[in-house]
């Protein structure tokens, strides 16, 4: 077997980039393990290869908008961090890279892919957790605490953030730590079996992680089980077709308690005008066209009683024939320097439509539900009792 190093390093430190050409230079390495994958690896040396990341019609027909806008916020956070400190994000796995094709080394990818990793961690986690790590991201905008970067790299430092974040979110945290560590130990094992010096350039914070599945490598999962998409209960169609059954049962309550049409009318308008303008506005604020923002006032009240379709997809549909994004937005967004001009990239815009237009149209079905009865003056005890016993006298009619 080969003789491994590891270099624990921050990924916004001058500190840890000049570790790791020291490395290169003192380990004499006869390959570098890098902690990317090949998307991260071609974004990082500004390649726009083939298949180096998704075309703008498979991120706009996977739907995942709200996971990828996260993606991009955290990318976003991380860049922002490292123009503080004058350092460049990944400056150090891009030192790795260069120097080692400077001295002719082979350069090994070791970490899982980033689409796998991001899609098990967001399915990992909770509602609440997932609205409490978009506050987090956006109050990061305003303001940032300022941290001496070389301390990011420290064991000490690593190991609070850590127990912070398995704290916030056990499932987040398994996903995008733990799993990794599991992943990159298997690949650096693989490694050492092949090539007599490995130098390993991974964040400090996989680097205990790692070491213990190297230590103990039967506790490494199949690569087979790590590699897949983790797909939990999709709680949000099992809440739209709650909220499905409650809107049936509340009108059909209306239409046989005896209230008259007037009521069962008001009842469906507040629903198409509630749900238009909760949508319509949160549209306007991610700077929506305005013929997107009346396309998500127009299908919000349909799109939230069918909970296989949502109203930001026909808003992101709309929207990106009018901005029309392209392929190099993508480069485009991960090297925007302020939030303002991520904001003015179409495809940026299109992502950012889509999740704020869904999220103003389920907000609109909560606004409805506590509204309604007290709009029409109705008392829900007796529109339930009233109304749904007429309708089982109604249908017991057609029973034999």
């Amino acid at each position: 077997m080969g003789e491994l190093r590891i270099i624990g390093t921050a990924h916004v430190s001058k500190k840890s980039v000049d570790e790791v050409e020291a490395a290169l230079e003192e380990f004499k390495p006869t390959i570098v393990a890098v902690e990317l994958d090949p998307a991260r690896y071609h974004a990082l040396k500004q390649q726009e290869q083939q298949g180096s990341a998704p075309s703008v019609s498979e991120i706009l027909s996977d739907g995942n908008f709200n996971q990828l806008l996260v993606q991009w916020l955290l990318a976003y956070v991380q860049k922002q961090i490292g123009m503080d400190f004058g350092v460049e994000p990944g400056a150090e796995m891009k030192a790795a890279m260069e120097g080692a094709e400077r001295h002719g080394i082979p350069v090994a990818l070791i970490d899982r892919d980033i689409r796998i990793t991001l899609g098990r961690f967001w399915s990992s986690m909770s509602i609440l957790e997932k609205l409490k790590l978009v506050y987090a991201l956006l109050a990061a905008f305003s303001e940032r605490e300022q941290i001496d970067p070389d301390q990011l790299a420290s064991e000490d430092m690593v190991t609070l953030a850590l127990e912070e974040f398995r704290n916030f979110s056990p499932g987040g945290a398994r996903a995008l730590i733990e799993e990794r560590d599991a992943y990159i130990a298997k690949g650096l094992i693989d490694l050492k079996g092949r090539y007599d010096r490995v130098l390993a350039v991974v964040g400090a914070g996989h680097v205990p992680g790692i070491r213990r599945y190297l230590d103990d490598p039967d506790r490494i999962p199949p690569l087979t089980t790590l590699s897949e998409v983790k797909r939990g209960l999709p709680w949000a169609r099992i809440l739209a077709a709650l909220f499905l059954l409650l809107f049936v049962i509340l009108i059909a309550g209306i239409a046989f308690s005896g209230l008259g049409t007037g009521a069962l009318f008001q009842a469906i308008l507040y629903w198409v005008v509630i749900h238009g303008f909760f949508a319509g506005i949160f549209a306007f604020a991610a700077g929506a066209h305005p013929l997107s923002i009346l396309t998500a006032c127009a299908v919000s009240w349909m799109t939230a009683l069918n909970p296989l379709v949502a109203a930001g997809w026909f808003a992101a549909i709309a929207e990106a024939k009018l901005r029309r994004p392209k392929t190099e937005d993508l480069k485009r967004i991960m090297e925007a320097e302020d939030f303002s001009t991520m904001k003015c990239i179409p495809l940026f815009r299109v992502v950012l439509v889509a999740a704020l237009t869904n999220v103003g149209s389920t907000l609109a079905t909560f606004v409805y539900y506590f509204t309604i009865l007290p709009l029409l003056g109705i008392d829900p005890a007796a529109i339930l009792i009233q109304g749904l016993g007429n309708l089982w006298v109604w249908l017991s009619t057609f029973l034999p």
